[in-house]
Order: structure tokens, then sequence, then C-alpha cells
């Protein structure tokens, strides 16, 4: 198993920046990919970023240029650089862990606003 814990949520002005963090323990030795999903108000669930081990990068495009993903691997932990927020953009964030592409394992989610 492997337990997710997310950190970094919350209110920001439209154009602000945040940083969400989440921290991967137990037996995060067989996880390859981390990443973030969200789901905003009345959608579904969509992908926002994903990076390997090795440093390979996946990001939806509407995040693409705004948003930065990146990952300690010794200290077990991926980390989302969100700048330029859009009030789209409001939605409760989820980390998520895998062998592959596909997540495996999901945090609780933190919330993230963008509001004036």
């Amino acid at each position: 198993q492997v337990q997710l814990l997310e950190s970094g949520g919350g209110l920001v002005q439209p154009g602000g920046s945040l940083r969400l963090s989440c921290v991967a323990s137990g037996s995060s030795v067989s996880i390859n990919a981390l990443g973030w999903y969200r789901q905003g108000p009345g959608k579904e669930r969509e992908l926002v970023a994903q990076i390997t081990r090795a440093g390979s990068t996946n990001y939806a495009d509407s995040v693409k240029d705004r948003f930065t993903i990146s990952r300690d691997n010794a200290k077990n932990t991926v980390y989302l650089q969100m700048n330029s927020l859009k009030p789209e953009d409001t939605a409760v964030y989820y980390c998520n862990a895998g062998r592959t592409w596909s997540p495996d394992y999901w945090g609780q989610g933190t919330q993230v606003t963008v509001s004036s």
C-alpha cells in the first residue's frame, strides 16, 4: 500500500500562484509515476500533470506554460507549482501514484480556490 499526503491548497486571487506538495509513504518503491488530477465543481476528475522517476512529464493542455511539476525522488515527494491561476483552475486537487501512467493510489485531495 502507498499513502499520499497533500498540502499547499488554499484561496488565491486570479493571476496568483500556489505550490502543492504530496509525500508518498509505504510501499512507494514500486511507484514510477506521481502526479496530480483535479475535479472542479460539477466536472469530472481530469489529469493535470504527471512525472516519472526519470523525469518524463505529461501535462494537460489547459495548464501547459502555467503549471510546472517536479519531483524529489529521495524524499518521495512531488510538487506542482501553479502560476497565473485562473478561476477555472478552482478544484479539489488529488495527488496520485502509479506503477505506470495509470494511477493506482490517490490522496484525500486539497482544495484550490481562485477568486477575487
